[in-house]
């Protein structure tokens, strides 16, 4: 009835990086399982593994009528924000990159204006020349910005509809030339791009290698193999790497990352040590940097951060983190320093609660408050990632050319609200590799 992903996760959500491996007896997974079995299996698993479970409190399991509802009831809520139970199809498909919908995160400007915060390539509205940054009036005929303002979730989820393909809606936008298009576009499935952008940015400084990556799923691996490749042929001496919206994902391929910056000099050097309950000390383990074809052997870089970061993006930040220096432009991260392992069951549903803590190899983990940025900086979505005017970029290349950035005061800084298609859960991961 249940199968175990060791999977971990760091962000906000639940991936790692480890093998999958039975760490239970592997029953038949296809075995039909109804929602009071896999209510009590969470149990089973909770009482076990969960990295808080002596903090859970007292429940009679009976009285919750799937694990959807137990796992609300036991999670130690004081630290806990990330646990969950998911759609077992749902969220096998987010780790393998596959998406449902129009491919948009939008959000509000400083002036409340409703922009596109990042587009995939393979969205429908791509194709139409959609691009961050632009204005949407409208969709269906109803403006967008009272509804951010509000942060009224039901009222776009309304608007915008369920994540099914074929689901057509109708955009105004104003483009950067403030003429006004309308487009109808119909959500599609398609595979999405992680590395949103990459590129090499010539500053007086040298050549400087410029990453956008949105999280650590299947298809990151190869993407990131392209990207670093690419750079290590550039020579750059540099690199800005934007994680605004990475919510988290493998931790291997956090891993992966992070030894392509390092470089082979670190390889089987600790990159997280995973630490379980005092019931699951056996599963303890260290994850070391590796040795990759395309490492920089970078003595430095800088990170564009927001609340969205988390996971295995405040990994990557952690690990490398006693080795080279790390300076950050923008917002607080997340702050989840804790992991996931994943548990199936029936193929119906997916169990990820938090299991253990992560820590660096100087044993610094607990950044349950984040790491606060070098320079606060707003997320600017009135600029695409490349316009070297975006407020981010322009004070991570100020930094780099000049070792300081613009003064204090100079620049208010303000959140944005943003939403986005993506399921909320796979915002905040961290998962052990497969």
């Amino acid at each position: 009835m249940k199968k175990v992903f060791f999977y971990i996760l760091i962000t906000l959500l639940l991936f790692s990086s480890c093998k999958k491996s039975n760490i239970e007896p592997d029953n038949n997974d296809t075995i039909a399982v109804t929602a009071a079995q896999a209510r009590d299996t969470l149990y089973y698993i909770m009482k076990q593994w969960y990295y808080w479970y002596d903090k859970m409190p007292t429940v009679t399991k009976e009285n919750y009528a799937d694990p959807y509802e137990l796992l609300e009831a036991l999670r130690y809520k004081e630290l806990d924000k990330w646990s969950f139970v998911a759609d077992y199809d749902e969220f096998s498909a987010t780790l393998q990159g596959i998406f449902v919908g129009h491919g948009i995160r939008i959000g509000l400007d400083e002036d409340s204006i409703v922009r596109i915060a990042l587009i995939y390539k393979n969205s429908p509205l791509y194709s139409e020349g959609v691009r961050r940054g632009w204005i949407i009036k409208e969709i269906n005929d109803v403006e967008m910005a009272p509804i951010l303002i509000a942060q009224d979730y039901e009222a776009y989820n309304n608007v915008l509809g369920p994540a099914v393909a074929g689901r057509t809606n109708k955009f105004l936008f104003q483009k950067p030339d403030s003429s006004e298009v309308t487009i109808s576009s119909t959500k599609a499935s398609f595979n999405v791009n992680t590395v949103i952008l990459y590129e090499t940015l010539n500053l007086s400084s040298g050549v400087t290698g410029h990453l956008v990556l949105e999280s650590f799923v299947d298809p990151t691996v190869q993407e990131l193999i392209t990207a670093f490749a690419y750079f290590k042929s550039h020579n750059v001496k540099d690199l800005i790497i934007d994680l605004r919206y990475n919510g988290g994902g493998y931790l291997y391929i956090a891993r992966q990352l992070a030894s392509y910056i390092g470089g082979n000099g670190l390889a089987g050097t600790t990159f997280a040590a995973l630490s379980y309950n005092n019931k699951m000390q056996a599963a303890n383990q260290i994850f070391p940097f590796i040795s990759t074809s395309y490492s920089l052997s970078l003595p430095r870089i800088v990170v564009i951060t927001t609340r969205m970061t988390a996971s295995a993006s405040e990994a990557v930040m952690n690990g490398l983190d006693p080795h080279i220096d790390i300076v950050s432009v923008g917002d607080t991260t997340n702050g989840k320093p804790v992991g996931m392992n994943g548990w199936s069951v029936g193929k119906k549903y997916f169990f990820w609660p938090i299991t253990f803590k992560l820590v660096n190899s100087s044993n610094e983990g607990d950044f349950f408050d984040g790491f606060a940025p070098d320079k606060i900086a707003t997320d600017d979505i009135t600029h695409d990632f490349s316009d070297r005017n975006e407020e981010c970029l322009k004070e991570a290349i100020l930094y780099l050319e000049t070792g300081s950035f613009s003064g204090k005061g100079i620049q208010d800084f303000s959140r944005s609200v943003q939403f986005a298609e993506k399921p909320t859960m796979v915002n905040n991961t961290y998962v052990l590799q497969k």
